[in-house]
């Protein structure tokens, strides 16, 4: 037991390939969210009249990386289980580098002497509130929109992650159709308006990318460690526990659980892409019509005649079920984004009866 532990504690410790992987990563995204083409969004209309610009280009993005990786695990170039054998080293680079660009912000914030909106720095004096919440609304480096970055970032890790646990399972021949569903309901599976709350489709978010730029995340939250470890860690680690669970766990479920799953999955669906698209469309012109008429709102800013008030938070737990039931366990491990999803929903629904 005490040696089981010890190896646990080691296999955290960050190794300079885990190193390389995360800034080779990284360093992919600035390249080609720089090159590739893409729809150039305009963001919302900021506090001193200005606006941010986005480049959509997160599909092209994602599909050439995948594309690329196949080609270097062809060619014995490149290894597709090197993050799945590195997971936990991963894990807590990942969470050194969050603290470190953390801190950074800090201090680049503090320092900051501009009036514009998106970086004039919003210091309470308070260094724990400053620091998680951020001081600047859109800082930059380099050019790169640094909140933009980092949710593309934890989206494409997400889907990464997936599919090299998926790669383990196939070398291991552990794949189970268990773990077959889990990959297709997590690869149209999203994170959206915050980093907390799950929503649908990894795929979709890239292909409604510009979606992302009307959410409460891009147009009013600073950014600081509370989004850096969010994008970061939170979505791309925890919301793929059940794939680890899997492989290590071979679930077989009945084929009346495998329809079941895809139909509530279906259902939630397309009930979340109808809503989110009349909530940005509003977003973009509070006059827009929804259901063929103007637009009900509470207190001038939230949507009220939508398919369902703010359903990005309610219909949330809907497409969780079948994502989580795949596991065929009811272990707290696998319900782990329900409970903490249940957690944010209670701290937004403050934020709502603010706005109202």
């Amino acid at each position: 037991m005490q040696m089981d532990f010890t190896s646990l504690l080691t296999s955290f410790i960050p190794s300079w390939n885990s190193v390389y992987l995360l800034l080779g990563f990284f360093g992919y995204l600035v390249i080609s969210g720089s090159v590739l083409p893409g729809k150039v969004v305009a963001g919302a209309n900021l506090a001193d009249g200005t606006r941010l610009y986005y480049c959509c280009n997160g599909l092209i993005s994602l599909l050439l990386l995948v594309g690329l990786l196949l080609v270097g695990a062809w060619m014995d170039l490149v290894s597709l289980t090197a993050i799945s054998d590195r997971g936990l080293e991963l894990l807590s680079t990942t969470l050194f580098f969050s603290v470190i660009v953390t801190l950074l912000l800090y201090v680049a914030g503090c320092k900051s002497k501009t009036k514009s909106a998106s970086l004039k720095p919003h210091i309470t004096g308070n260094i724990i509130d400053d620091m998680w919440f951020g001081i600047q609304l859109n800082p930059n480096f380099l050019g790169v929109d640094l909140k933009f970055f980092f949710v593309r970032a934890g989206m494409m890790g997400w889907l990464l992650i997936n599919l090299s646990v998926l790669a383990k399972a196939i070398q291991d021949a552990n794949l189970s159709q268990s773990m077959i569903l889990y990959q297709l309901f997590c690869l149209v599976i999203r994170c959206h308006h915050h980093c907390f709350d799950v929503i649908i489709y990894i795929m979709d978010y890239f292909f409604y990318e510009e979606y992302m730029t009307s959410t409460w995340d891009i147009i009013a939250e600073r950014l600081g460690f509370m989004l850096v470890f969010g994008d970061l860690v939170w979505i791309p680690f925890t919301f793929s526990i059940q794939g680890w669970w899997l492989l290590s766990n071979k679930v077989e479920l009945p084929t009346a659980a495998i329809v079941a799953n895809c139909f509530v999955f279906l259902i939630g669906y397309l009930v979340f892409r109808g809503a989110n698209k009349q909530k940005h469309d509003f977003k973009k012109n509070p006059k827009a019509l929804i259901w063929g008429q103007p637009p009900k709102v509470i207190g001038g800013k939230l949507l009220g005649s939508c398919i369902k008030r703010e359903p990005n938070l309610g219909n949330s737990k809907a497409l969780q079920l079948p994502w989580r039931s795949v596991t065929g366990t009811i272990l707290q491990l696998t319900l782990w984004n329900q409970l903490s999803g249940s957690i944010f929903l209670s701290y937004i629904s403050s934020d709502f009866a603010d706005m109202a």
